[in-house]
């Protein structure tokens, strides 16, 4: 297994410097396993999501499945993750809901439960990320 850094996550998908992205794109292309931290995925959702990229809501859920679907990519939690991806797809037409959110929450609930503790949730000050289930207000 091999780790990637945002940076290299960020040259595969968007394809933007001939010699990086090439590079990157060999990495996936092996027999290897590529790991995608949560920590990536978050920074690269939100640089995609920033004014350069402007990457909205549909555009980050298609970018996570299309990493599914890749045979080699593994995630740190892939539970978390797959959770947080369908929260973003079924609430981002009615809320303003960002993967990051839905990210913490259900990494939030899949820690818990793999501690065998009650999941009793997650507090914040973010009024979007209280329409995901779990959410408190702080």
């Amino acid at each position: 297994m091999i780790a990637i850094d945002t940076n290299v996550l960020l040259r595969r998908v968007l394809d933007d410097d001939v010699s990086q992205s090439e590079r990157a794109r060999r990495l996936f292309e092996g027999e290897r396993e590529v790991l995608i931290t949560d920590v990536v995925l978050a920074e690269a959702v939100w640089t995609l999501s920033g004014r350069r990229y402007s990457a909205n809501s549909e555009d980050i859920v298609a970018l996570v499945r299309g990493l599914f679907e890749e045979t080699n990519v593994v995630f740190e939690s892939r539970q978390a993750v797959w959770s947080a991806l369908n929260a973003c797809a079924e609430m981002s037409a009615a809320h303003d809901v960002d993967f990051a959110d839905a990210l913490i929450v259900n990494k939030a609930k899949v820690t818990a439960q793999r501690r065998e503790q009650p999941y009793r949730g997650t507090y914040t000050f973010d009024r979007a990320a209280l329409a995901l289930d779990g959410t408190k207000a702080a």
